[in-house]
Parts: structure tokens; C-alpha cells; sequence
């Protein structure tokens, strides 16, 4: 199996042990063992639910740093639309925008026009006969990745569209290339982002083999220096393009609205998106199309985010409503369809990554799943995590796996300890009469 890069990392020795994070990890990648977490890397999505969980701060977000800016001749910051979130809607989006060129980009290109561009495609995408309902965003790479670990046979049903993010960097690297004459591996292009499992999606690309973004900074990394940035910024700063439309993907129903999408389910946080995507897989859901968001409210909820997340919702509300007005007075357009499909589509189709595969041989899988079976039905069935595992059915796995004792269970422990117990005063009972007491006879 390859190897995976996974933003979300580890600090063992911040981790205390407890077991918040293996109680809310939607794909029970980690287990706690020798009084440390440990993340299962190919069960793992990046989803940050364990970096919001974790009160010891043992697990953070690896991403790209300020510093990696002088590596390139030419450097594009693509901001989240989450980004404006994190500000007053009496902040103007332009003077966020160009707060960020004191930063050290060169340009800033906002992720909102790639947004409106998606929001056609998935227009015409839904148009189509071949289209299998219901059709399932894939602009969220932690849905995408949930959905090749837990649920593989909705593979078919994600819309093969790449995320706005994708877009706006494919769309201003070659443009730039081509207007300032700089080679493509000049460029730097980074991504504001307000989530890891982004960074993952540009190591290990979903739908290309090689995603057009070089890195990704996360809000709450340079959200101190952006504040100082945007107190000196002109309030007439023209930086911004995008209407309200693409912004408006922030947040949670914003992709729905854009692409005018009837029949459509919104769900958002990651263990609502797991509990109706079950539904999907029995055949329960009949809409034809699905919005499915990891972090609650949306984006403006990403764990890389500053702002708290109704806080941020309430100003998003807010400044798109300033902006639709703004944008109906100007007659300003959204971006146009981009005919283009090698603009908006993926290069190539994604893989299932099945978390529950007990054995590569069929036999052995089989009765490994007859052993898992007879083991949980021995455990107390509480779940209540003490032993490491998240519930009796992953401990049953772990113990079948050879990566745990059936005694790891507290409960299974007691009994044993009682058992053991017994047995002494059993023995005790049979031992020969002392020395002393045949002399006292």
C-alpha cells in the first residue's frame, strides 16, 4: 500500500491519553495504545475533527509558512471565501484582499471566481443523462476521502468537477505563465485555506495527478499579520473581482444556491455527512444532488479558522447581502462557464480506499470476520472507549488484527482478575496442613 500524506499530525508528547479524539473520529482512525493516540494513516481523511477535540493541542495542521513565498519568482495568494468571514462586514472584501499583497504576494486571485466557474459546470453537469443520482459535491476533499474509505460505492456518484480552488490556480498559473513570461515552476500559488485536509488534497491530488496549487496557509497562521495589514490598506484598494455568488460558497447551502440546484439535500459537519451518506448507499436518499460540507456551517467552521463559527456565519450573512446589492447596482457578472473541460474536470477517476478489509485473501478475510464476530459478542457492548478503541465492534477488529487483548477491555480485565482470584482460594483451600500444626496434633 502507498504511503499517504496526512496535514493532520501528532504530538505524543502533548497527548494525555483520554479518549475525546477517538470517540469523534468519523472513521475510528485512531486508537489510544500505551497511553498515547495513534492514527491509523490510511483510514485517516483530514477532516480536523481531532484537532478540534483535542483539548491538549496534541494533534495541529501542518501547512506552508510565509517564509516558503521565496522559493518563486512570483507568488499568488488564492483566498478562501471563508476568509472575508473572519472580518467585520464594515471590512471591505477588497481591502482584505489587497491586505494580503503586504504579505509578500505578488497578486491575489480569489478562490470565489473558480467557485463561480464550478457553480456552472456543475450546472451542465446535472443536465447530463449519464449523471448518477444522487449527485455528490466534491469540492469538500474530506467528504471525497470519506467517501473512498467508508462508503467506496458512491464513488460513482461524486460529481467529477475539481474543487473552485483547483480551478482559480489552473486558471491564473497558465494565464500568468503566458502573460509575464515566467515558467510554471516560477510560480507559486498558494492557497488561504481554512482546513487541512486541503493541503492534503494538493500533496496528494483527488482528481489530477498533480494539483496546479504549490501550498497552502492556513487563516489562523497569518490572521495576526493580516489584521495589522488591513488598518493600513486604502479603503478604495481595488482588488476584487468576485461577486457574491462565488463568495457565498463559504458558507453551508452557498454551492447549492450558485448552481440553482432543485431536488438538492445541504448537509454539513462531518457525522451528519457520514450518517446520510449511509442512507445514500441503502437507497434511501432520492434527490439529485447533495451538498456535503465536513466542518459545521461550512467553511467559515474549518478548524483553521479564528473567528467563532456563528460569529463568522453572522458576518458572511452580512456582507453578502451588502454585496448582492452592490453587485445589482454595478451589474457586475459572475465569471462565465469555462468551456474548457480540462479546466473544471478531473484528469482521472478516484480510487476506493476500503478501511474494512480484514485480509487481502478472501478465505482469511472471511474467517477473520467469523472470529470478529464470536469476540465482540463476548465484550460488554458499553463502547465506552476506555480500552483504546473507539467502540467493542473496532476493539473486536483490533484484538482479530493482532493489535490488541481481549483484556485491554476493563470490564474482560475485571473478570479475568476475579477468575484469577477465585482460582487462589481454591488452591489455597487444597494446600497440606503446616508443619506446625502436624507437630501441635
Amino acid at each position: 500500500m502507498s504511503e499517504y500524506f496526512h496535514s493532520v499530525r501528532l504530538t505524543p508528547e502533548r497527548c494525555k491519553g483520554c479518549v475525546n479524539c477517538i470517540k469523534r473520529c468519523p472513521t475510528e482512525a485512531i486508537r489510544i495504545r500505551g497511553g498515547k493516540a495513534k492514527i491509523t494513516e490510511a483510514r485517516c481523511i483530514d477532516c480536523g475533527e481531532c484537532i478540534r477535540r483535542c483539548a491538549n493541542r496534541a494533534k495541529t495542521a501542518v501547512t506552508d509558512s510565509l517564509d516558503d513565498l521565496k522559493d518563486y519568482k512570483y507568488n499568488v495568494a488564492l483566498p478562501a471565501p471563508a476568509l472575508y468571514s473572519q472580518f467585520s462586514a464594515d471590512v471591505p472584501a477588497n481591502v482584505v484582499l489587497c491586505a494580503l499583497m503586504h504579505l509578500g504576494f505578488d497578486e491575489v486571485f480569489e478562490v470565489a471566481l473558480g467557485a463561480e466557474i464550478v457553480s456552472d459546470a456543475t450546472v451542465e453537469y446535472l443536465k447530463r443523462r449519464d449523471a448518477k443520482k444522487p449527485a455528490i459535491s466534491s469540492a469538500c476533499p474530506a467528504v471525497v476521502r470519506l467517501v473512498q474509505v467508508k462508503f467506496p460505492e458512491l464513488i460513482d456518484n461524486l460529481i467529477p468537477l475539481e474543487a473552485p480552488v483547483e480551478v482559480a490556480a489552473r486558471l491564473v498559473r497558465s494565464t500568468r505563465c503566458r502573460e509575464l513570461g515566467i515558467a510554471p515552476e516560477d510560480i507559486g500559488v498558494w492557497f488561504i485555506t481554512p482546513c487541512p485536509a486541503k493541503m492534503t488534497a494538493f500533496k496528494q491530488p483527488l482528481g489530477a495527478e498533480k494539483s496546479s496549487v504549490t501550498g497552502a496557509i492556513g487563516i489562523s497562521q497569518i490572521y495576526g499579520e493580516l489584521l495589522k495589514a488591513v488598518a493600513v490598506v486604502p479603503r478604495d484598494a481595488n482588488c476584487q473581482r468576485a461577486t457574491a455568488r462565488g463568495v457565498g460558497w463559504a458558507l453551508s447551502g452557498g454551492e447549492t444556491s450558485a448552481a440553482a440546484a432543485g431536488n438538492s439535500m445541504v448537509i454539513d459537519e462531518i457525522h451528519n455527512v457520514s450518517e446520510v451518506l449511509e442512507q445514500v448507499a441503502l437507497g434511501k436518499i432520492k434527490v439529485d444532488f447533495i451538498e456535503a460540507l465536513a466542518c459545521s456551517g461550512g467553511c467559515i467552521g474549518g478548524p483553521l479558522t479564528v473567528e467563532n463559527r456563528f460569529v463568522a456565519e453572522h458576518r458572511m450573512h452580512q456582507r453578502l447581502a451588502k454585496m448582492r446589492a452592490e453587485d445589482e447596482a454595478h451589474g457586475a457578472a459572475p465569471a462565465k462557464y469555462h468551456p474548457d473541460s480540462s479546466l473544471t474536470e478531473y484528469d482521472r477517476t478516484i480510487e476506493p480506499r476500503p478501511i474494512m478489509r480484514l485480509d487481502e485473501d478472501i478465505f482469511k478475510a472471511m474467517y477473520k470476520v467469523e472470529q470478529m464476530e464470536k469476540t465482540l459478542n463476548k465484550l460488554p457492548g458499553l463502547d465506552c472507549g476506555s480500552c483504546g478503541s473507539p467502540n467493542c465492534k473496532a476493539l473486536a477488529e483490533d484484538i482479530v488484527q493482532g493489535e490488541a487483548v481481549e483484556t485491554d477491555c476493563i470490564f474482560k480485565l475485571r473478570e479475568r482478575v476475579r477468575d484469577l482470584a477465585q482460582e487462589m482460594v481454591g488452591l489455597a483451600a487444597k494446600l497440606p496442613p503446616s508443619l506446625e500444626e502436624r507437630e501441635e496434633n
